[in-house]
């Protein structure tokens, strides 16, 4: 496990997700497939997780991920609406109910104008989409566990609108 991400969540999480016929994937940028790693250290992941595209090259979002290359042209590669397509793309591609997206520059300086720490992370479900803007602070590896922790909280925030 990543320092600051509960292992007790991620296992609860994918537990909660088996357990309703849920399945995951991501196309992560910034984090670079890490959201993908830890959700698989939970034994019986395999059921939950169907995969992940590390889109950590901007032509990438593109060809893997099917982001619109005029949206990466216009907005650049660290933006909620590029987020929201990676998400997309990884439900689509990977055949799963939920797909996420990760952005975002984990510094230690800034990306084309945008000053580490931005991250933008984005759900696609049957339920609908969800983006998330996150100012995190700290060195790399902190702004990767903050995107890590954020992607597994929207993934909760979507479980809970399921109406039972």
């Amino acid at each position: 496990m990543i320092p600051g991400v509960p292992a007790e969540q991620v296992a609860a999480l994918v537990r909660t997700l088996a357990e309703r016929g849920e399945t995951v994937a991501a196309a992560e940028s910034l984090t670079a497939g890490l959201l993908t790693a830890v959700l698989t250290t939970v034994p019986g992941s395999s059921a939950v997780v169907r995969g992940g595209l590390v889109v950590y090259g901007t032509d990438l979002k593109a060809s893997l991920a099917g982001v619109d290359p005029r949206l990466l042209a216009e907005r650049g590669p660290v933006d909620s609406e590029v987020a929201a397509a990676l998400a997309a793309g990884a439900r689509a591609r990977c055949g799963a109910t939920i797909g996420l997206g990760l952005t975002g520059v984990a510094g230690p300086g800034p990306q084309d104008g945008v000053p580490a720490g931005t991250v933008f992370v984005a759900l696609e479900s049957p339920r609908g989409g969800l983006v998330s803007l996150l100012r995190a602070t700290g060195t790399r590896d902190e702004v990767r566990a903050a995107a890590v922790r954020a992607a597994l909280g929207l993934i909760e925030d979507d479980l809970d609108a399921i109406i039972e």
